[in-house]
Parts: C-alpha cells; sequence; structure tokens
C-alpha cells in the first residue's frame, strides 16, 4: 500500500503509525488549499510584502524573489511562509482580482471558457440569442459587421440547384415584407409584401440575358427641367413638371435632355 492518494497526494494514515493525528492533519491542510481553489491574483511574479495567512496566488510567468522557479504554481503563505503546490490539468481556480475562473492546461493557466482559434462543424452559434435547427447561425444586436482582410469582401448565399432560393429576407415582427434574390430559379429579382403572405415581384433581371422586366408600375419622382442632371448618360429617363407639354416623362440622349417626341427640355 502506498503511503498517499494517487491524484492530490494526501497522505495516508499508515498500519500501527503513531501521532496519526499528524498525517491526518496534513490530508485536511490540502484539502482546504485545492478544494474550492481560490486565489487572490495570477499574473503576480513578485510575493506580496504583507501577505495574510493562507493568502494563496498563482505564480506569474518570470517569477522573482521568493517565487522564483515556481512560475504556474500555487503559491500559500502559511506558519510565515510560501509553500508551493504543482497543478495538474484540468485544474479550476477562481481569481478575486480578476473576477473569473482560470484552467490548468497544456498551454499553463488560461481564462475558464475561453474560445479556441478554431471553431470547426460547430452544430450551432448563438450571438446574443439562441440558435435552433432553422437558424443554426442566429445572431442579435444593433448591427452585424463583415470587412475585408486585405482588399474586398464578398458574402456569398450558394444554393443547389436553379430551383431552389438563395436570398435576403427582410421582414417586420417576423413576417416577411420584402426579399431580394434569386427564388426558385436563376433570375435575380425583388419583391415586396404588405402582410407577408401576398407578394408583388418588383423587379426581375433575367439570369441568361439581363434583360430587366419592371412590375405593373414604374413610378419616377417629379422634378423640375432645371434639376435635370448635367452629362446624363443616355437612356436615363426622369419625369418634370415644367416640360414642353407640362408634367411628362423626358429623356436623355447622352448630351441634351429630351421629350418622348424627340422635342429637347
Amino acid at each position: 500500500m502506498t503511503d498517499q492518494s494517487p491524484i492530490l497526494a494526501l497522505p495516508y494514515i499508515q498500519p500501527s503509525q503513531a501521532q496519526k493525528h499528524v498525517t491526518h492533519n496534513e490530508a485536511v491542510r490540502l484539502l482546504d488549499l485545492l478544494v474550492q481553489l481560490s486565489v487572490t491574483s495570477a499574473d503576480r511574479t513578485i510575493a506580496p510584502a504583507a501577505a495574510a495567512e493562507g493568502e494563496r496566488h498563482v505564480v506569474g510567468t518570470g517569477a522573482t524573489g521568493d517565487w522564483a522557479g515556481h512560475d504556474d504554481e500555487i503559491a500559500m503563505r502559511e506558519h510565515g511562509v510560501w509553500q508551493f503546490f504543482t497543478p495538474q490539468p484540468g485544474w479550476r481556480a477562481y481569481v478575486e482580482e480578476a473576477d473569473g475562473m482560470i484552467v490548468f492546461g497544456d498551454l499553463g493557466w488560461e481564462p475558464f471558457g475561453a474560445v479556441p482559434e478554431e471553431l470547426q462543424n460547430v452544430q450551432r452559434v448563438g450571438v446574443g440569442t439562441s440558435a435552433d435547427a432553422g437558424n443554426p447561425l442566429a445572431v442579435s444586436g444593433p448591427a452585424t459587421l463583415f470587412t475585408h482582410a486585405g482588399g474586398g469582401h464578398q458574402v456569398k448565399l450558394n444554393k443547389s440547384d436553379a430551383d431552389d432560393t438563395a436570398s435576403l429576407l427582410f421582414q417586420t415582427g417576423w413576417s416577411g415584407r420584402a426579399e431580394i434574390g434569386t427564388a426558385g430559379n436563376d433570375d435575380l429579382s425583388v419583391k415586396v409584401s404588405a402582410d407577408g403572405l401576398a407578394w408583388e415581384e418588383a423587379l426581375r433581371i433575367d439570369g441568361g440575358t439581363a434583360a430587366v422586366t419592371i412590375g405593373t408600375v414604374l413610378a419616377l419622382t417629379p422634378g423640375s427641367v432645371a434639376g435635370l442632371p448635367v452629362g446624363a448618360a443616355a437612356g436615363t429617363l426622369a419625369f418634370v413638371t415644367d416640360g414642353p407639354a407640362g408634367s411628362q416623362p423626358v429623356y436623355s440622349d447622352g448630351a441634351v435632355w429630351r421629350a418622348m417626341d424627340g422635342t429637347t427640355v
């Protein structure tokens, strides 16, 4: 039979041992230190000058003085001297100064619950909210930022087949109000809805020819002839309220603006 426990090295009371209370008290002392471990700090490299009896610290990297050579160990002030204890993988401690937990592993002490360098094949991620099977990535917040890593940045929506949907859906109170994307085919469409049930197509761009189809109504914001932009590209349309025939549509030929009959406005 060994004389100590295999994990915490607690001393065993041996048969026919004299002064058994000494061994028992030593085991209790170690349990008092290690169970529900709480330390004052986890980054100091110099022992505090006026440490209280029983005060504990995780020794920081590069310790000097009384703590030299004891990096990452648990230091406890007892009977006026520092006692040191070597942590084992998986030990956790509450750090009073940081108000947080740390855990000991292959890289030493690290914040408990720290995000690993890589996350691969996680089932769900919820940021500020809870993800579910239908929304395995869910984000709740005032904004979501995607930025470049050197140059440009693309947000990609990929679908399996042409008759599937890849789109951006805009909702009010969880009810759809507008949708932009390739819904059910490879044409780019813009749709709107007043109630999330009945949808009207406002615009469609043919995926093969790039031909543009506008919905049943095309509304141009009225303006004045004086407000027409100079040098507008040929084919640009506008609507003026003070044209040669009063309120009428006009177009640019690339040099001047004209009414639909060719008259210069």
